[in-house]
């Protein structure tokens, strides 16, 4: 019974990492795949085809590495130089994204709540603020509850979709996008949202003792991201192309449910971006810990302070020009993990790290010899 529960625990989280808020307002649906009209279809089942295979294979490589931060994974893939600046790179692309997701807040409070932007902004804030003091064990908790209820109004979406006029229009609609372009787009969304994801998901294989519980985590949380896929592209198709004016689409297909559950699926929604945020705060959060020589309390609160600043630039912008872009970089990331062993070599353990983690290692090595060492009479 722990196993099945960790197992949950672990496709939760997988999920509620990944929709976060372009996936749950429908703006990274919308880019990725609806647009691409009939092709779409085919690539949301690519799509989760990989997340199913490299999610859970990432999982279980940083486990048998013992990877503490998605620093240590990178290490193992790239070595210990370009690892470092891998990283790097990593931090920057998620303090982006968690910027994302708090404009994502605000676009809610703003288009469908009828409260200012700023309200959004300041409330993701605070309660993620409180939530992180909680650490891993949060974020499980808030992805255990969510997740489920998206899920469940992921089908009742699919079920009311089936009664509307042109519900068959994901099968042929037409788009003036390539195929090329097609096919090259769910890569671009898997390797960047898998590059993000390892920011939670490595230190939380690292503390899975049951491999198998990895395995069937990844496998349920891959195939869960593909039916919320195809969930809300069904949904969006039958409203194309009127649905892309708007900031939050899938708030839009809320409303013919009726306000009570409209008012359910924008809470969801904005549940999701708060997971989300939360998670991106706290993977980051764990990285700068171990190298800037500041209190630790106070690296969140900083995190979160510049989030608050870019996401003043709004959520559609930021969305738009930033994740095509982030996820073509990723695609070396995805490279890199595809060719990686699933076990590594004998004797290969945890990576060495240039932080306190790596110090600490040294002062052990050295305290020991001399105990150990025999000596000559």
């Amino acid at each position: 019974m722990k196993s099945h529960v960790r197992t949950l625990q672990i496709a939760f989280t997988y999920i509620g990492t990944i929709v976060g808020a372009g996936f749950a307002t429908g703006q990274e649906i919308l880019r990725f795949f609806t647009r691409y009209g009939h092709w779409a279809l085919l690539t949301i089942l690519f799509s989760a085809a990989l997340f199913i295979w490299l999610g859970t294979k990432m999982m279980i490589i940083a486990r048998k590495i013992s990877a503490d931060s998605y620093e240590d994974f990178n290490r193992h893939l790239f070595g210990a130089k370009a690892g470092t600046i891998i990283s790097l790179f990593t931090m920057i692309i998620l303090i982006g994204v968690n910027s994302i997701m708090l404009a994502g807040a605000g676009a809610i409070f703003k288009e469908h709540l009828g409260l200012p932007y700023q309200a959004g902004l300041l409330l993701t804030i605070i309660g993620s603020y409180l939530l992180l003091k909680r650490g891993i064990s949060g974020i499980l908790q808030i992805n255990s509850l969510v997740v489920p209820l998206m899920l469940t109004l992921s089908l009742i979406l699919v079920c009311n979709t089936l009664g509307v006029p042109g519900a068959d229009r994901f099968l042929f609609l037409p788009t003036d996008h390539s195929g090329i372009n097609a096919w090259i787009s769910p890569l671009l969304y898997t390797s960047f949202n898998l590059g993000m994801a390892q920011a939670v998901l490595v230190p939380l294989a690292r503390h899975t003792d049951d491999e198998r519980a990895l395995v069937r985590g990844g496998i349920l949380g891959g195939a869960g991201i593909g039916f919320m896929l195809l969930a809300a592209h069904f949904a969006m198709s039958s409203q194309m192309p009127g649905i892309l004016q708007f900031e939050i689409p899938m708030g839009s297909i809320a409303i013919r449910l009726g306000p009570v559950v409209q008012m359910i699926f924008l809470l969801l929604i904005f549940m999701e971006i708060f997971s989300t945020f939360v998670a991106g705060i706290y993977g980051v959060s764990v990285q700068l810990q171990q190298r800037l020589p500041i209190a630790p309390a106070l690296v969140a609160p900083l995190l979160m302070l510049i989030c608050y600043v870019f996401s003043q630039f709004g959520f559609s912008s930021l969305l738009g020009i930033f994740y095509p872009i982030f996820g073509a970089l990723c695609l070396i990331w995805v490279v890199m993990l595809v060719r990686s062993p699933m076990s590594p070599p004998p004797g290969q353990g945890k990576p060495p790290a240039g932080g306190a983690g790596g110090k600490k290692q040294g002062i052990t090595i050295v305290s020991i010899k001399p105990a150990i060492r025999p000596t000559r009479k």
